[in-house]
């Protein structure tokens, strides 16, 4: 069995968890998220914790259990706390707005770039040049951060584009005569 899978989640107090026969939806403060299940995966609740299992034996049936164990996770932890995914952009005249359901990004194209965000998804800007994507579904802003990063990754001899606030660009030296 997955070395994964044998740790339960505990369930906080304000966070409700309704298991059906092929889904499970977990309800918190910051919203409701739904998950399909596997039918090789076993849901159990004792108490205010869960536990996942391998239905059988097979190799698949193991990966599965420890897969949904950190998805059932993510969610607990996305309707509790949320996710959140800080961006930067660096280049001379590079700049953000977050604008309701739309970002404006000035990326030194001929034209802006209006990216409309997802629902569940909210992006400000404490700054110009920062850019803080926020949902409760991990999934979804890790998403959201790497179309906005798709759009001007940072260059090799600059760093200049949009970066992780975490990321580490390695500059490579102008080629010479």
């Amino acid at each position: 069995m997955s070395r994964v899978a044998r740790m339960p989640i505990p369930v906080p107090k304000g966070v409700e968890v309704n298991m059906a026969a092929e889904s499970i939806s977990v309800k918190g403060p910051l919203g409701t998220l739904h998950q399909r299940l596997n039918p090789k995966v076993l849901i159990s609740r004792e108490g205010d914790e869960l536990r996942f299992a391998a239905a059988d034996e097979s190799r698949e049936a193991s990966a599965m259990s420890g897969t949904y164990r950190a998805l059932v996770f993510n969610m607990v932890t996305g309707v509790t706390k949320g996710f959140e995914r800080k961006l930067n952009l660096v280049g001379t005249g590079y700049r953000a707005q977050a604008q309701g359901a739309n970002l404006n990004l000035s990326l030194g194209f001929s034209h802006p770039v209006v990216y409309r965000l997802p629902d569940g998804v909210k992006a400000e800007t404490p700054t110009q040049t920062e850019i803080l994507i926020k949902g409760s579904d991990r999934q979804k802003v890790g998403q959201v951060a790497a179309e906005i990063r798709g759009y001007k990754p940072p260059e090799p001899y600059k760093g200049k584009g949009v970066r992780y606030s975490d990321e580490t660009v390695a500059l490579k030296e102008v080629k010479k005569k």
